[in-house]
């Protein structure tokens, strides 16, 4: 949509006033259920609706009394970083049956409430649509038996019911993802990272098994996010005498010097025959066949546990938000909805339609139609399945095409966690197609003397889980050594280029495209792929290492939150990196559960510091004594961090007191997340398949001519797609100066970190509200950045 004919609409007229709204969660915890809560609670009080907690599930509801209570803003405070579900899950054999159901129906009469909001797995959600459907009948069942008059009747004629999916398996179609998945990932490469040292140290073979009785998704995620050797999944069965080539795979690897080998086996794993492949059967297989020291490690319910990822929050707070406001704008001819995600975008769907595609995987599964499974599993999954099997085998040297093309990739910018598993799939792609691989060292300047080595195969092994930039990285531009690396790129034949980075290497492959009216060598096809902290690329809405950044500056946060709750009234004053960009700052301030966020891209004034400093000090009047605020580095020259700190300070003596923390390098640091693993490993796969096609395209008499605008692009995140972008076209929508986009989609979420931080605020509500089918949702459904 253009900025021209986006009419902002506002909720302002979308009052709640009267509205009762019970929110429960049902069905197996996940984590980020709570952040799920508290949206819907603070969402709905800010829209002047009554909110309820129904405890324990259904089992609440059908109990009543103490188990359905109406909570207040402060109820939810301090759970946004609690893992499990605060209001308690439970299965509820009673919600089964008629009477069960009539009784839960009393019960929410007796309080007002006919707009449900309900967190949990599909059956769950089913449950809740069947008693919206006989809501009516119940209704009128009580007035006979004379529990209630028929005003109530009249007065509460309608249910509406608004679903958010809390699963840690993934395994709900018609959305990315569901609240708890990325947070189980988490769990699940923490574990395998661990593992990994200690399989190395002692050459062992270890077999891990995740949850997942009906869905693959943890098993193949972790499975790419870690390079596994083999991965066992529901949806796609090892083929007929799959023993022998697992266990051929296996000593091959060993033979190349590979210290470990690690397999993962979904609980729910099969073979073709729907027989289980169970972790045990796998183990002593490899130990009868290859005499290999085994290990198996079952994850079970650690995977559940836990505080829940930034991802998990964000996604959580975005739509338990969306689900007050299609509750509020719900009719009695609206279906039941499911608030899902989409790219990065909220959506609606009819929730009969997602629960009947997710059962007819289950169905596909069961008859042995596993290829139409993966298919109905979505474009993401199916992605995510291609993309593994593109990685994690090699084939023989006498089966590889021969292009006699030599590509080279290199790291431009600062380092971000995940830049190494997207030189990883870069690297691999590249041999399948048939390429020559060079790996650059130390970015242009290294290019320009000469560090470039060819890479293979093996020598990228074991790269998905390290941190910073193997290669090396630096921020130097290619301006000044342009005929330099001219050269080099005459010397070793370069065909193409593919530049991992920032900022940085988005200027550079201006510059070098620039520079093809005067040195031929760059008349070739350059690909870029985003790789920043800061976030701050124009032409993609994520970055690789931003969701890395993003969980530092969270844990970080609750651990300060945590060091507050011992000492009453402290406001802490938190700097986050990003240079002029602010995704870091606000998203984070969104996840931690922050009171303001100062930003360059908001411009703010000492008005706006004094209004925050009031809210401060009214705030520590109630239960909750401690505040956080978050400034992105640059966001004000004058107001700085010491400036805010002082002043913060200043004003709230006798009330609060202050300190401030700059989180700094910390940021760029550690272990890539499953995001930025996955991320990195499908946008580079991605990348190096336009490369090989466009080198097709342009070999011409024996040599690559490429100098087209089309032939230098970004590929870049876009909504619901993945979209490879002219750098030429980009220009017109870069701020040069402060190196950010002109137009950033996250701004929008502004308003959403506000409201839940109690300030009044306006929430543009224009991008929801339409209900979207789940057919044509799963055929145009985008190979997404969501993992």
């Amino acid at each position: 949509r253009s900025a021209m004919d986006h009419q902002p609409k506002f909720f302002e007229n979308l009052s709640g006033t009267g509205k009762a709204i019970g929110v429960l969660t049902s069905g197996g915890d996940a984590p980020g259920m709570n952040a799920a809560v508290r949206a819907v609670v603070r969402m709905g009080i800010y829209v002047k609706a009554k909110v309820y907690f129904v405890y324990e599930g259904y089992q609440g509801m059908v109990d009543g009394g103490d188990n359905i209570v109406e909570v207040s803003w402060e109820s939810v405070s301090s759970i946004l970083q609690v893992g499990g579900t605060v209001i308690g899950s439970a299965r509820c054999k009673s919600f089964r049956t008629r009477e069960g159901r009539l009784q839960a129906a009393y019960n929410l009469v007796q309080r007002g409430i006919t707009n449900l909001c309900v967190i949990g797995g599909d059956g769950s959600l089913t449950g809740a649509n069947l008693f919206r459907e006989e809501w009516s009948g119940l209704l009128e069942e009580l007035a006979q038996k004379g529990k209630i008059d028929e005003e109530a009747v009249k007065k509460y004629a309608y249910l509406n019911i608004v679903g958010m999916v809390g699963s840690i398996d993934n395994d709900f179609c018609g959305t990315d993802m569901t609240i708890g998945t990325d947070s189980a990932l988490h769990r699940i490469i923490e574990v395998v990272d661990a593992i990994m040292t200690t399989a190395q140290s002692h050459q062992r073979t270890f077999v891990l098994e995740v949850m997942g009785r009906h869905c693959g998704y943890l098993a193949l995620v972790s499975a790419l996010a870690c390079g596994a050797d083999w991965v066992f999944i529901p949806e796609y069965p090892p083929e007929e005498g799959w023993e022998d080539s697992m266990c051929v795979k296996l000593s091959e690897n060993r033979a190349r010097k590979k210290r470990l080998n690690i397999i993962i086996v979904a609980e729910g794993a099969i073979d073709c025959h729907n027989k289980p492949i169970t972790s045990e059967k796998v183990k002593d297989l490899v130990v009868q066949r290859l005499g290999f020291d085994t290990r198996v490690t079952i994850l079970g319910h650690v995977q559940r546990g836990g505080t829940p990822s930034a991802f998990d929050r964000i996604l959580a707070s975005r739509m338990g938000v969306e689900a007050v406001l299609a509750l509020l704008e719900a009719t009695p001819a609206t279906p039941a909805c499911v608030v899902s995600l989409s790219g990065n975008q909220a959506v609606r769907l009819p929730l009969m339609e997602c629960v009947q595609m997710t059962q007819e995987v289950q169905k596909a599964m069961d008859e042995g139609r596993f290829v139409e499974a993966v298919r109905l599993r979505g474009r993401s999954f199916e992605n995510n399945l291609n993309t593994y099997k593109l990685l994690s085998q090699k084939k023989p040297d006498a089966e590889l095409p021969k292009t006699n093309f030599n590509v080279a990739v290199l790291n431009v910018g600062a380092p971000a966690a995940g830049m190494n598993a997207a030189v990883r799939a870069a690297v691999r792609v590249g041999i399948t197609e048939g390429h020559k691989m060079f790996a650059v060292i130390d970015g242009f300047e290294g290019f320009a003397r000469g560090k470039i080595k060819e890479i293979s195969w093996g020598d990228v092994g074991g790269w998905t889980g390290q941190g910073g930039s193997i290669l090396g990285t630096k921020r130097t531009l290619p301006a000044k050594y342009l005929e330099k690396i001219a050269d080099q790129m005459r010397t070793n034949s370069i065909n193409a280029l593919m530049v991992i980075g920032g900022f940085e290497a988005y200027l550079g492959l201006l510059e070098l495209s620039a520079a093809r009216e005067k040195y031929d060598e760059f008349c070739v096809p350059m690909v870029m792929v985003p790789a920043t902290v800061s976030n701050n690329v124009p032409g993609s809405d994520f970055s690789i290492g931003a969701d890395t950044a993003l969980n530092t500056i969270t844990d970080t946060c609750d651990r300060i939150k945590q060091s507050a709750s011992g000492t009453k009234r402290r406001v802490f004053i938190i700097e986050t990196m990003g240079g002029y960009c602010g995704y870091l700052a606000n998203m984070g301030a969104l996840a931690a559960g922050a009171d303001a966020a100062y930003i360059f891209e908001e411009q703010f004034d000492i008005r706006e510091l004094q209004a925050n400093v009031e809210h401060l000090t009214e705030k520590m009047k109630t239960s909750i004594q401690r505040g956080l605020v978050l400034r992105n580095e640059n966001c004000n020259e004058n107001y700085t961090t010491d400036f805010i700190y002082q002043l913060y300070s200043e004003e709230g003596k006798g009330v609060f007191d202050c300190r401030k923390n700059v989180l700094g390098h910390m940021q760029q640091g550690g272990a890539p997340s499953p995001f930025d693993r996955n991320f990195g490993t499908k946008i580079s796969a991605k990348a190096m398949q336009w490369i090989s096609k466009k080198l097709r395209e342009t070999y011409r008499k024996g040599k690559v001519f490429a100098n087209t605008d089309d032939s230098v692009c970004l590929l870049g995140m876009r909504r619901r797609n993945l979209v490879f972008q002219p750098v030429a076209e980009l220009k017109t929508e870069t701020d040069f100066v402060h190196r950010i986009p002109k137009e950033q989609w996250w701004l929008k979420l502004r308003p959403l970190m506000k409201i839940l931080a109690k300030y009044k605020t306006s929430y543009d509500v224009s991008d929801s509200g339409q209900l979207e089918h789940v057919a044509m949702h799963s055929t145009k459904e985008a190979e997404t950045g969501a993992i």
